[in-house]
């Protein structure tokens, strides 16, 4: 009898663990994992997580309330304003492997006047583009508003939406600095004081790189009078260059390169895989090493890096024992 009578406790708990929610249910838990939501500025894309439901019962609509700053104030007219931003068409992505032609990229591309931010109904997922630039830094309340079958609840302070610049780790990485001083008759290559890799926002439009190699006292070697020259059959600036030809100026090698991150892959030939490396030669006429007699020496120097948000920069390769030769 004892055995009966727990068989039919152990089916009643079965029961009642698969009964089903009841139809129309809507959490008062719901929430983001983290109701605070970071937007970087100027980022072609950011999103944040979905709204966790916490079983209620789909579909759900969500409407974003009363978007507000810390004093309470209406958020800034900057959420829905709209601007020109160039994104990738619906359904389309950047391939690698197809993709190797300004004409071919444009394709997918197109221009479109949208706000900053946009709030998705179904999912609670908070997006923001490239025009989020243009949002004041700063901190943002929302409520949130949530309706199913039978029943709407209202969340106050729901989410944060933290409004922040990127920081240099979010734009730059640099991979790699270094550079030997090499001697022109015995091939002796000897390293010197590592030179400092550099980047300056210039602007939010476009996408170009201005690279520059410049001495201790930051006079720039000119590439188009022939100071900074290929080692070799080693990858240069211009191996990175998917789209557009390097332009080179007195001061800098120019590169548009369309598209973030930059470099987009890898570069590997028949026997080697160089990563992002970049190398170059500066003949000994054009520089002296301190501590390496004058006219003797070329200076080597090695570096990478990966770009990560579109825009304008300058780039620096700054030696910081090396002096230009007038």
């Amino acid at each position: 009898m004892r055995k009966i009578t727990i068989i039919l406790l152990v089916l009643i708990i079965a029961g009642a663990a698969c009964k089903k929610i009841q139809e129309g249910f809507l959490s008062d838990t719901m929430r983001y994992i983290d109701k605070n939501i970071y937007c970087l500025r100027g980022l072609p894309l950011v999103q944040s997580q979905r709204i966790d439901i916490d079983g209620s019962t789909p579909p759900i609509t969500f409407e974003m309330l009363n978007l507000r700053g810390e004093n309470g104030s209406a958020a800034p007219k900057e959420f829905n304003q709209k601007y020109e931003v160039l994104m990738f068409k619906p359904g389309m992505t950047f391939d690698i492997k197809t993709d190797t032609t300004v004409a071919e990229l444009n394709k997918k591309r197109e221009k479109k006047t949208v706000t900053p931010m946009e709030f998705n109904p179904v999912s609670g997922q908070i997006s923001f583009n490239r025009g989020s630039v243009n949002i004041p830094l700063g901190k943002y309340t929302f409520d949130l508003q949530a309706t199913n079958s039978s029943t709407t609840k209202v969340f106050p302070s729901f989410g944060t939406i933290n409004i922040v610049d990127p920081l240099p780790d979010d734009i730059f990485q640099q991979e790699d600095n270094v550079s030997n001083a090499f001697h022109n008759v015995t091939g002796v290559a000897t390293p010197h004081k590592n030179p400092k890799l550099t980047f300056t926002k210039v602007s939010n439009d476009g996408a170009r790189i201005i690279l520059k190699l410049t001495d201790k006292n930051g006079r720039a070697f000119n590439p188009k009078a022939g100071e900074i020259i290929r080692r070799g059959d080693r990858p240069t600036f211009e191996n990175y260059a998917r789209f557009t030809p390097v332009q080179f100026t007195d001061t800098a090698m120019i590169c548009d390169f369309e598209v973030a991150p930059f470099p987009l892959a890898k570069y590997v030939d028949a026997t080697t895989d160089w990563g992002h490396l970049i190398y170059y030669r500066i003949p000994s006429q054009f520089a002296t090493v301190d501590g390496f007699t004058p006219g003797l020496y070329s200076v080597n120097p090695r570096f990478a890096f990966t770009l990560k948000m579109e825009g304008t920069y300058i780039i620096e390769l700054k030696f910081t024992d090396v002096s230009k030769v007038n």
